[in-house]
């Protein structure tokens, strides 16, 4: 499918685990990695784009200076590998929903190569002004 597009919300349930919509499941057949993203949401990426983004951040730490390196530590110490069960649930690290603030309800975005997790509210704030800049002819 690789054109992750659309937006849905769900709750988190009480062990922390998330439903991811039906329509994303088939790409998440072989399991999913979750990374902290910009702004302050999660992504969740599929095996093959996780396995691009690896690529790309090992290039920039070795091509980079000590800020690129620090990045690339972060951001793989802080990823993590899923596994869905057959309601389409997978757990979110409590590491992972406290860098997303992940609690209670949870957008699921479409961000064409991978979805991204949100606080509905930082969504509102962060995203959301977008809407005019579209509205304009700036896309």
């Amino acid at each position: 499918m690789l054109g992750f597009v659309g937006q849905f919300q769900h709750s988190l349930d009480a062990k922390g685990r998330l439903i991811l919509p039906a329509k994303f499941r088939a790409e998440f057949e072989r399991g999913g990695h979750l990374s902290p993203n910009t702004d302050g949401c999660v992504a969740l990426w599929t095996p093959g784009e996780f396995a691009r983004q690896t690529e790309e951040r090992l290039a920039q730490s070795r091509n980079g200076g000590s800020t690129e390196l620090q990045l690339a530590r972060y951001w793989a110490a802080n990823s993590s590998d899923v596994e869905f069960d057959k309601q389409g649930r997978f757990a979110l690290p409590v590491s992972t929903r406290e860098y997303g603030h992940l609690e209670g309800d949870v957008l699921i975005v479409g961000s064409l190569d991978h979805i991204e997790l949100w606080d509905p509210t930082i969504y509102d704030e962060k995203v959301n002004p977008a809407e005019a800049m579209f509205k304009q002819g700036n896309n």
